[in-house]
């Protein structure tokens, strides 16, 4: 069992928010995070057999909107954990929920890492308290941002 920790905790030891996973394969590869207190995308470049992020900011504007989209996955995926719905359900199957498929399109080109991109590792922490991995408010887990050494 991984170790949990209280929001305090993580905050004093510098772990920021994370409101939106895109893509997780054993660890977060996609979402968006606060980094520095501000929203940023992040997204994994397998590189130099390290993990490293790209990250860039998110306007308040495009936050809300990823926020958004992400309340209508985890509200699924409530409803797929009560057994409600199955999994051809899915919102990101496209054709399932019009407002979803909206967001999607509205949304994508801010999720392309642009040129200069800040180039950051990150650690992450489960979030004590909190036995439902996705939730409204984000995932089950903070991440503490570094520079990636050179």
């Amino acid at each position: 069992m991984a170790e949990i920790w209280s929001e305090e905790q993580l905050i004093a030891d510098g772990f920021e928010r994370v409101y939106t996973e895109s893509e997780w394969y054993g660890e977060p590869w996609a979402g968006l995070a606060d980094i520095d207190g501000k929203p940023h995308h992040f997204e994994i470049e397998h590189s130099r057999q390290v993990d490293e992020y790209r990250v860039w900011p998110a306007s308040e504007a495009v936050a809300e909107l990823e926020r958004e989209q992400w309340a209508i996955y985890a509200r699924w995926c409530e409803r797929r954990e009560a057994g409600e719905v199955g999994q051809e359900s899915h919102p990101g199957h496209g054709g399932v929920d019009a407002r979803y498929d909206e967001l999607e399109l509205l949304l994508a080109p801010h999720r392309l890492a642009p040129d200069g991109a800040r180039r950051l590792r990150c650690e992450l922490r489960f979030v004590a308290g909190v036995d439902v991995r996705y939730r409204v408010e984000g995932p089950d887990y903070w991440l503490r941002w570094r520079p990636e050494p050179r």
